[in-house]
């Protein structure tokens, strides 16, 4: 006989752990006993060696399949122990270091097919779950993960899920969530007016209203796993255009809900990995890519070759579908444009009332709010663009050799796709998607939020980090809320190459090529056309976009024409250089060169002289080397989009005109200037503006200029890598949401015998930036360069 103490860490609870291993010691007729404690598994058993043997093999190698085991530690030849049986006991807590908390699960099969069983006591139940699905983190209040730490502790168990619940050999031994029509949440049915209209659990005449009313033409306000949802038909052009107007959101696309994937691939291609992810147990959203001549309206995603769709991933949803008369939905964000999601059931009833027409609400609290995730395919591999339900919050390694306790670290983000994020030791914990902190409701979100995550892993920072611009709403929180502890700024662009590195799991030196909107630089200019060298402590920049104004500041970002004056102002066939010319012939001759050439026909004459007047006096008009800002310049240039009414709208639009690299390439000019490469993008403007004279096509004209950026990144990677041997290169940056770009570029990298590193795990755009904050601060603090 022996002994062995076992210690399990990572996701190992709330995902069926402790009722496998039970299971698997009665298998093997061993003896002691398995508990929680803090995030971890602990066994303490005892039995042959050949049975423990057998026992730990079993549990590494076909361990629960919500599990992710991150340390096995196996302590042996122990003082036996005096069991006469192998239990479960209650959960322990003594502060661990570390903490797991597994994401809001999809519906499993299991429980799919117990509410559509007539026969099933949960039949038509919309809050089914087991330990291999529904709600986790959306419900939690603290660790351990208990029920009574949850928002269900208000829900006590009816005897029958209470026996469930208790017995280890039943699939929902201590699922925390369980519940049944006699004791569990149930939905409602309201108008508008707050008048009920029908209430039930298991009542298929609820879902059937429901039904009714969405096949109707109405808009349905409904409370979902993380928040509430505006859902309509989505094949009813009608309403879909009625919930354009009242949400306010003229084009920016609305997410797809699909009864299942063949209905996806009537509308969308859909290859091998995109439809794994869309069946996956996250169900996030996939922006696949539109069939030509599909028979969907155009207002689901106006000027745009992408669809967004997502399976039904909670009971509620499944059960929707279940009857066939619906079996395509617009299911978007239940908030107003650019807040936050409502949540709270009181406050969504107010600030959804003029956008919905009914409001589907539950009793089941939700403790933090959670949009649904988004993402896409890049060469088979999942590209995430908005990461929230389903992956918040697991844990991102990053590999450190330390010796020493690390500290705990907050690191606040950036301002537009924002979230933070902490970390326990090398564990980085990246908040869900907060939004773009431009207003009061959604940095009260960003607030809460980090405050529920100091609560529920157990942390207190001792040093803060957030971006180098002052004005940014984390910014400035990161200075406010701490004013005792260590600050530290990291420069923006710098935190999307270390964020790519830590989805990589790289170290040491890489190429990074960081492509944006904006972010400030270490010289005060707005920088977003950046070539780095360095690693995650500190980089080099080597090569950038020549600088250009940004007229008017943001408002350049939300008018893109603004830019394109900007690009075109100082070309020579534009003005007349010289001191003896004054502002009014260059004016003048400027307005004719593009009028001849029908660029911003739909700007006025005083407009565009405001505008030059400002960048001619310097007034207003920061410099920027942003790419971001020169892919709108041209879609301006083309007369695509004068105004964005979504962040990158202008650039999406000049994407979706893409064909192919077939066209060639536009003339550019690159030199050498105190050891830094200049980008001298003169040439390319001239090149567009030629080409608009001479009449050639658009999409030709976006080919071309796709190309030639492409052509770029892979000149000066390999001009770095003639200088310092480098061949490892890293692309982030919200630029790289452009696929057509970002698989160019790799493809003309990989052919020159680079190694490229894309993002994973998390965001290219801004929603990494709070991670690689974290990972810049850590790597500095083990290699000694903070105190």
């Amino acid at each position: 006989m022996l002994r062995y103490n076992i210690t399990i860490t990572g996701i190992v609870q709330g995902v069926g752990f402790r009722p496998l291993v039970y299971k698997l010691a009665k298998k093997y007729n061993l003896h002691g006993y398995i508990k929680n404690i803090d995030s971890d598994v602990f066994i303490d058993v005892q039995g042959n060696k050949k049975a423990l043997k057998n026992f730990i093999n079993d549990i590494n190698n076909n361990p629960p399949e919500l599990s992710e085991i991150e340390n096995f530690e196996v302590t042996k030849d122990l003082i036996l122990g005096k069991f006469v049986d192998f239990e479960i006991l209650k959960s322990d807590s003594i502060n661990n270091i570390k903490t797991y908390i597994s994401p809001d699960i999809s519906i499993c099969e299991d429980c799919e097919k117990e509410i559509t069983d007539v026969t099933d006591r949960r039949y038509y139940y919309s809050f089914s779950n087991c330990t291999n699905c529904g709600p986790r983190f959306t419900i939690i209040k603290k660790m351990p993960y208990d029920r009574i730490n949850t928002t269900m502790h208000i829900f006590d168990m009816c005897k029958k899920c209470y026996k469930e619940y208790k017995n280890p050999n039943d699939r929902r031994y201590h699922a925390q969530p369980t519940a049944c029509s006699t004791c569990g949440p149930n939905i409602k049915v309201y108008d508008k007016y707050k008048n009920i209209q029908y209430s039930g659990n298991n009542d298929i005449k609820t879902i059937y209203l429901i039904e009714d009313l969405i096949l109707k033409g109405n808009i349905m306000a409904i409370k979902g796993l993380g928040g509430y949802h505006l859902v309509c038909n989505a094949r009813n052009s009608k309403v879909v255009f009625s919930l354009r107007k009242r949400k306010k959101r003229d084009f920016k696309p609305f997410a797809l809900m699909a009864e299942n994937i063949d209905i996806i691939k009537e509308y969308c291609y859909v290859n091998k990995s995109e439809e794994k992810i869309l069946k996956n147990n996250i169900r996030p959203i996939v922006l696949l890519k539109k069939r030509i001549n599909n028979n969907l309206t155009e207002i689901i995603a106006p000027s745009n070759k992408y669809l967004g769709f997502m399976l039904p991933y909670t009971p509620f949803y499944k059960l929707l579908f279940n009857e066939n008369k619906i079996d395509l939905l617009v299911v978007t964000s239940g908030n107003v444009s650019n807040e936050p999601i409502f949540y709270d059931d009181k406050a969504a009833f107010e600030g959804l009332k003029f956008l919905a027409d009914y409001f589907v609400p539950n009793n089941r609290e939700i403790n933090s709010r959670t949009d649904d995730s988004v993402a896409m395919v890049v060469n088979d591999k999942e590209y995430i663009i908005r990461r929230s339900r389903g992956y918040v919050p697991k844990a991102i390694t990053i590999n450190l050799n330390s010796k020493s306790r690390l500290p705990g670290i907050l690191s606040c983000g950036g301002e537009l796709k924002s979230n933070f994020c902490i970390n326990k030791e090398n564990n980085l914990y990246l908040s869900q998607h907060i939004g773009d902190l431009e207003n009061l409701e959604s940095f009260d979100f960003y607030c809460e939020t980090i405050e529920l995550f100091k609560n529920i892993f157990n942390f207190n920072p001792t040093i803060i980090v957030c971006d180098m611009h002052n004005n940014y709403l984390s910014t400035k929180y990161a200075k406010q809320e701490y004013p005792g502890l260590k600050i530290i700024q990291i420069q923006h662009h710098h935190a999307h190459i270390a964020a790519c590195m830590v989805d990589n799991n790289l170290s040491g030196e890489v190429i990074g090529v960081a492509f944006d909107g904006s972010g400030l630089g270490l010289d005060n200019n707005i920088w977003g056309g950046e070539f780095f060298t360095g690693d995650l402590c500190n980089f080099e920049r080597i090569a950038y976009f020549n600088y250009t104004h940004l007229p008017g500041g943001e408002r350049a970002i939300k008018e893109p024409w603004r830019m394109a004056i900007s690009y075109l102002w100082d070309l020579e066939i534009f003005i007349q250089k010289g001191e003896d010319i004054c502002f009014e012939e260059k004016f003048l001759l400027f307005i004719k060169e593009i009028r001849k050439r029908n660029i911003l026909r739909q700007i006025s004459d005083e407009k565009i002289r405001i505008i030059v007047n400002m960048i001619d006096k310097g007034v207003n008009s920061p410099l920027t080397s942003s790419v971001g800002r020169l892919f709108e310049g041209i879609s301006s240039m083309l007369n695509i989009r004068d105004v964005n009414n979504y962040e990158g709208q202008s650039a999406v639009e000049l994407e979706n005109r893409f064909l192919s690299n077939s066209f060639g390439y536009y003339n550019y000019y690159i030199y050498m200037e105190e050891s830094v490469y200049k980008i001298d993008f003169t040439e390319i403007i001239k090149g567009v503006v030629d080409d608009i004279l001479c009449n050639t096509k658009i999409d030709e004209i976006s080919s071309k200029f796709h190309e030639t950026i492409s052509q770029i990144v892979c000149d000066i990677c390999s001009r770095i890598h003639k200088i310092k041997g480098l061949k490892k290169v890293v692309l982030s940056g919200g630029v790289f949401q452009n696929i057509s770009l970002l698989k160019r570029c790799i493809q003309l990298l990989e052919n020159k015998g680079f190694e490229v590193f894309i993002h994973n795990k998390v965001p290219t755009n801004d929603g990494c930036i709070s991670i690689g904050q974290s990972a810049i601060v850590l790597s500095r603090f083990i290699n000694g360069l903070l105190e």
